[in-house]
């Protein structure tokens, strides 16, 4: 990646795994790039999800964009634990915590910098991936013949509310028809394509929509019927309907140019 596209390289605490020469050298490996911001409660989830896919990732790569809580603590003594049950298995993940700037787009330039896998799925820490993700990728973007060079997951909310099930199923739609995904859908791309448009663009809030829109016009995306779980909170904090209409309202007012830096401040206004 080129040097404007990271700004800021992050310092990276690593944590040995026996296994990682082999796997790094692996062609079709994936890296998984997680950026975290006060997530303790939601790590123990996240690791119990990553350690039971089926194949494992190659590498992990755990962004901090500066948490105030126990969340190093907390995925410290998690990846150690890991580490420990698997120590004579064949099959393990590369952990890495690395040091960014605050800001998603921030965090995952500077993880996707240092990642090893020739596959970059991005996640975010409140998200699940079904047991499969590994093979699912790796089968769309490494199968002989295949167009598709990036691509995003279905998703579900995890909620029993037929609202947000609706929600759910209109956001799978209107990623399909307009090749746009979000955040939650876990975004995967080859790491040849996402240095060739400079990776993420540095900007506050949109940046998946804009990366999104710079990706789809070089290559269509793989739309996964597979779904991943992301968390409803967002909806039940703020009101289902209330949270519906402001998405809309500034999904509108990107699409007409208003800046990524104003519909942050509104976005944040709106919800504090």
């Amino acid at each position: 990646m080129n040097n404007n596209s990271v700004t800021a390289q992050g310092s990276s605490s690593q944590i040995n795994s026996s296994a990682f020469n082999s796997r790094a050298a692996e062609a079709s490996g994936v890296s998984i790039i997680i950026p975290i911001l006060n997530e303790a409660d939601n790590l123990p989830r996240l690791f119990n999800n990553i350690t039971s896919l089926k194949p494992l990732a190659q590498q992990v790569l755990l962004v901090d964009g500066g948490s105030t809580d126990q969340s190093l603590s907390v995925a410290e003594r998690l990846i150690k634990q890991y580490n420990q049950q698997l120590a004579n298995k064949d099959s393990t993940i590369e952990w890495q915590i690395i040091d960014s700037a605050a800001g998603r787009a921030m965090q995952m330039n500077t993880g996707a910098a240092q990642a090893t896998g020739n596959i970059l799925l991005f996640l975010h820490a409140d998200t699940q991936l079904p047991e499969d993700a590994i093979s699912r990728v790796k089968q769309v973007l490494n199968q002989a013949n295949s167009n598709y060079k990036w691509g995003r997951f279905d998703v579900r909310l995890n909620s029993r509310q037929p609202l947000l099930w609706l929600v759910s199923t209109m956001m799978n739609a209107r990623s399909r028809l307009t090749a746009i995904a979000t955040g939650d859908q876990a975004i995967f791309i080859t790491k040849s394509l996402f240095e060739q448009i400079g990776g993420y663009p540095q900007q506050p809030l949109m940046e998946d929509i804009q990366l999104c829109k710079n990706l789809k016009g070089i290559a269509k995306p793989a739309c996964l019927t597979r779904r991943v779980t992301t968390s409803a909170r967002r909806w039940q904090q703020h009101g289902t309907w209330r949270t519906i209409l402001l998405m809309w309202h500034l999904r509108f007012d990107y699409w007409r140019g208003v800046s990524a830096e104003a519909i942050k401040q509104r976005y944040y206004k709106t919800n504090n």
